[in-house]
């Protein structure tokens, strides 16, 4: 940050007219690239993958995250419990889009409930329900049942209405938009699944691109946008403990984009 100077009286207004006039002529800045970072885990989990860049870094992640246990969909239930426990009432969880806190026993389909958000929508790559890439919890989340109704399969993209009882969310018609505190996590859990997923194990190779409205292909958009989103809202610590839950208890294996956010640009 630079260091405030003194300045004489008479120069605030011109000082202030040309900050106006250059802000006109001067595009917006964006959130700067995310910091490299550190973990326990370099020496070990991502051993195979520190200092690699680009479709080698990709490649290394892939084979490092794929070794995993899965669960069913109806563990899933349970696990949601305590992935996404409210750090401030432990009968709760926290809602994925709104940010509420709802009572874990809450969990169903009705209006008032809350239910499992495939992030990555199971309907593009046609994964449905089925233990992979249906179950993964690196990309499940309660859900407020209308929210994630409204949210459907879009991809994410910025812009649009606001979503009732959406915490700040956004919708169109080919799009959604998460509230400002969960873009980032949005963004490293569709990244996360272009990784895991790449057409080797039976599921169809995910990919993220640059199109809304890709339907049943195996793809999500945008790329650009979910890239901001990652640079603009890094990891939580809301974040980082789900992470360590699910390798801790449950799938043993973690979303590298959480532990080393920069990772998104090294690959993208």
């Amino acid at each position: 940050m630079l260091a405030t100077r003194r300045t004489p009286r008479w120069k605030p207004v011109a000082l202030a007219t040309a900050a106006v006039l250059a802000g006109l002529s001067t595009p917006l800045l964006t959130a700067p690239p995310a910091a490299a970072t550190t973990t326990a885990y370099d020496s070990t989990y991502y051993k195979n993958a520190i200092g690699k860049t680009g479709t080698s870094l990709k490649s290394s992640l892939h084979t490092i995250i794929s070794s995993q246990s899965k669960i069913s969909y109806s563990a899933v239930w349970d696990a949601l419990k305590a992935t996404d426990q409210d750090p401030n009432n432990s009968s709760n969880v926290i809602l994925l889009y709104s940010g509420v806190s709802r009572a874990k026993s809450l969990n169903g389909g009705d209006v008032g409930d809350w239910n499992r958000e495939h992030v990555w929508a199971k309907s593009h790559g046609d994964f449905g329900e089925a233990t992979g890439p249906g179950t993964d919890l690196h990309h499940l989340r309660p859900a407020d049942v209308q929210v994630n109704s409204i949210r459907g399969n879009l991809d994410f993209d910025n812009g649009g209405s606001t979503v009732t009882n959406g915490g700040g969310s956004l919708v169109d018609s080919d799009s959604f938009e998460p509230r400002d505190a969960d873009k980032g996590d949005v963004a490293r859990m569709i990244l996360y699944m272009a990784v895991r997923y790449e057409g080797d194990d039976g599921w169809a190779d995910l990919e993220p691109n640059e199109k809304v409205g890709n339907g049943s292909n195996p793809y999500i958009g945008k790329l650009s946008v979910l890239k901001q989103w990652n640079d603009e809202d890094p990891p939580s610590a809301f974040e980082e403990k789900r992470n360590q839950v699910i390798y801790d208890t449950y799938q043993h294996n973690r979303n590298p984009f959480i532990d080393h956010p920069e990772w998104v640009e090294a690959i993208w």
